[in-house]
């Protein structure tokens, strides 16, 4: 594996591959790898010739600085578990490379980027996001680039950003992987103390039950919803930003889930804070395979990286 800080070093390494005609794939990520960053450069690994992984902390899609300055950062970690992988190349640009002296453009994504996350964390947050994916997608030019289930507003917006502007790439959307104990891998787990990551796990706790509920038959969101709310208060966790369920595709609010054939999984989504830490989790129902449950997509401690 190789690290290049500049796009110019960058093009010129990805320069052999594109003319042998070998397949890119690309994981976007802001570091502090874990075994879901893992799965998706795994991913890329068997799916494609070549792999390349970028390694960068975006500030404009950090609405609050402490929580930039508090993201963690270990580059030399990183770059083992990136070479472990299987990646090729690791993109790993400063700050004035990516957003160099003039820099003054924005992309703006309406619809899709308004609730949810939206309107949790303010507007710049995914002008922020779809500005550097934008960017990344045109610096590298993958065939297919790699992202994960548990950012499921971010992949509906990289899909518009990408039918929007025509950008050239597939994208693949790999499940939420979870530690032993169901909670969503997050580079912010970290953060966690013993007894907030006890707390913590009520989020997919309460997920697992609306999966359980509508397979025992119930269909209306509403009760969906409040019988997670339900266990979230009974676990202790009281600071919810948003617990809702809306269209998959098109992230509008949703009474029922539909069961014809045609209609999107509907997408239950929470966020909350435990111990001041920001946590996101979701599920989709019905689930696209019985691999995308929660209860089968938790990685057993011993397989951790």
């Amino acid at each position: 594996m190789i690290v290049v800080r500049t796009i110019a070093e960058l093009r010129r390494e990805l320069q052999a591959a594109r003319v042998a005609q070998q397949r890119i794939g690309f994981v976007p990520t802001m570091g502090a790898f874990h075994d879901g960053h893992l799965h998706l450069m795994r991913t890329s690994d068997e799916e494609c010739d070549l792999t390349v992984v970028s390694l960068f902390v975006n500030p404009p899609q950090f609405g609050d600085p402490t929580d930039l300055a508090n993201y963690p950062r270990n580059e030399t970690h990183d770059e083992r578990l990136a070479e472990s992988a299987g990646v090729d190349v690791l993109f790993a640009p400063t700050v004035q490379e990516v957003y160099p002296d003039g820099f003054n453009s924005a992309v703006e994504i309406d619809g899709v980027t308004a609730p949810l996350e939206g309107a949790a964390r303010g507007t710049d947050h995914f002008r922020g996001v779809a500005t550097i994916v934008l960017k990344l997608l045109n610096i590298v030019q993958p065939h297919v680039v790699y992202f994960g289930q548990k950012d499921a507003q971010q992949t509906v917006v990289v899909r518009q950003l990408i039918r929007d502007f025509n950008v050239h790439v597939d994208m693949a959307v790999c499940p939420t992987v979870r530690e032993h104990d169901g909670l969503a891998m997050s580079s912010r787990n970290v953060r966690l103390s013993v007894d907030a990551r006890r707390v913590a796990v009520a989020l997919s706790e309460a997920l697992s039950l609306i999966e359980e509920r509508f397979v025992q038959g119930e269909v209306t969101t509403a009760t969906l919803l409040h019988a997670a709310r339900a266990h979230l208060a009974a676990r202790g966790l009281t600071h919810i930003e948003y617990l809702a369920a809306v269209d998959s595709r098109t992230l509008n609010d949703l009474s029922a889930v539909e069961l014809a054939a045609g209609h999107a999984p509907v997408l239950f989504a929470v966020a909350a804070r435990v111990d001041g830490v920001r946590l996101i989790d979701n599920v989709l129902v019905p689930a696209p395979s019985e691999a995308h449950r929660i209860a089968k997509s938790v990685r057993q401690p011993e397989l951790r990286a």
